[in-house]
């Protein structure tokens, strides 16, 4: 089954490279293509894309990439294992409609979406320049070589996903060898704050300008203010 969802062209010029926006659960693709006009004046060259995932959520007009009953690390772990080859056809399919090599592309998940980013990108063939994750978690243990760099968001007061998972998440990508950032958005739930959306920008702009670094000393960290 072929994914497909809202694009965006570059704001000037030909693609240079490419932004995949992943959504959340009972979400659609529409509903993250929107980020993608806070940073195209950051990123004047970059294309985005947000498809929507496979399966519809029982009763509900949203999509999901897999079911959730609860948030157990084993089931998390078993969607994204199920779902990843979807995206990955996903990813290859609109590189290759833009002409770019895979080392252009860069993800950026909400919640389900940050599980999915997160698995799929730290495992392609080739990694994407950088990998954002907003109110995620890292469904399973990280490979030990070969990650891109890595910038998490999360609301201290996010009671669908507990803020403990992204420090988790930075912990074990750290000690994994990743180049990790994070940001704790106060008084913020499960969404993406100002600030977080800023530094995703930001971030994006580094990781394709190649001034990220990609390894070192167990990881990197950014604390706000």
């Amino acid at each position: 089954m072929a994914l497909s969802g809202p694009s965006l062209p570059p704001a000037r010029g030909p693609a240079t490279h490419l932004v995949v926006l992943v959504h959340g659960y009972g979400a659609d693709g529409q509903d993250l293509i929107g980020l993608a006009e806070h940073w195209r004046g950051l990123l004047p060259t970059v294309a985005f894309a947000a498809p929507n995932a496979p399966m519809r959520v029982p009763g509900s007009p949203g999509y999901q990439w897999f079911p959730i009953s609860r948030i157990d690390p084993h089931e998390m772990q078993k969607g994204v294992e199920v779902a990843g080859p979807m995206l990955d056809e996903y990813l290859d399919a609109e590189l290759a409609r833009l002409g770019l090599p895979p080392d252009r592309l860069a993800l950026a998940g909400f919640s389900q979406g940050t599980m999915l980013s997160l698995h799929l990108g730290l495992r392609r063939k080739v990694k994407p320049a950088a990998i954002v994750g907003f109110s995620g978690l890292l469904p399973a243990a990280p490979p030990d070589s070969d990650i891109p760099p890595i910038l998490l968001t999360h609301g201290d007061s996010d009671s669908v996903i507990p803020p403990q998972a992204m420090f988790l998440a930075a912990n074990q990508l750290g000690l994994a060898g990743a180049r990790v950032q994070w940001h704790l958005a106060r008084g913020m739930g499960h969404g993406i704050d100002p600030e977080g959306l800023m530094m995703a920008g930001q971030f994006l702009n580094l990781a394709f300008s190649g001034l990220l670094k990609t390894s070192g000393e167990a990881g990197c960290v950014y604390k706000p203010s």
